[in-house]
């Protein structure tokens, strides 16, 4: 399985889905970013660990890390593994005190909170970069808002929700934009004809 460092390029109120936000990574070292829907919560306690802003108490993903360093057990990567019916999935991989690896499934936006809070690297799986990634031409990130703008409103298609689908689905038939319905149709079928 190959796999592609990203780094976290923004985070972003969602166009398309209400009270939930897009986090954009980036590959490291080539210009396709994989822009990933997650909750309020979720976006919280990622852009608190970005600035670097420390809360009174700890939240859930401080006190996971807090908890997993008294034990020695330390964040080595995080693992975007795959893609199912809009969903991503992802992987925490741990090195224990005697140094063996343990991998632990999770959601992705938890597995992006713990990164930032360890510092350690993020990695997308290459089949999901081909499925769900979006190039862009100009791999300068210092017009963040020109490429936020360039890269929300043509999310594939691939990584949004079943929910989320027929949502844009009857959006789509009431506006009469009967291209991008049949679109919507077509990935709605081809995931039913995949389970």
């Amino acid at each position: 399985m190959e796999k592609i460092e990203m780094d976290i390029l923004a985070l972003a109120n969602s166009e398309t889905q209400p009270n939930s936000f897009v986090i954009f990574l980036k590959e490291k070292f080539g210009n396709r970013r994989l822009p990933i829907v997650i909750g309020g919560f979720e976006a919280q306690a990622i852009a608190l660990a970005l600035q670097d802003i420390k809360p009174n108490r700890p939240m859930t993903h401080d006190l996971f890390k807090e908890s997993l360093l008294a034990l020695h057990v330390d964040l080595e990567e995080v693992l975007i593994t795959t893609l199912q019916e809009g969903v991503f999935y992802a992987t925490l991989i741990y090195t224990k005190p005697e140094g063996s690896v343990l991998e632990i499934d999770s959601r992705t936006s938890d597995a992006l909170a713990l990164a930032v809070r360890f510092g350690c690297p993020i990695y997308a799986n290459a089949t999901v970069l081909e499925e769900a990634a979006i190039a862009v031409e100009d791999d300068d990130d210092e017009n963040l808002e020109a490429t936020l703008q360039a890269i929300s409103p043509d999310a594939p298609l691939s990584s949004y929700p079943n929910i989320d689908l027929e949502q844009l689905l009857n959006e789509a038939l009431a506006s009469e934009d009967y291209e991008r319905a049949a679109e919507i149709r077509d990935e709605l079928r081809n995931r039913k004809e995949k389970s």
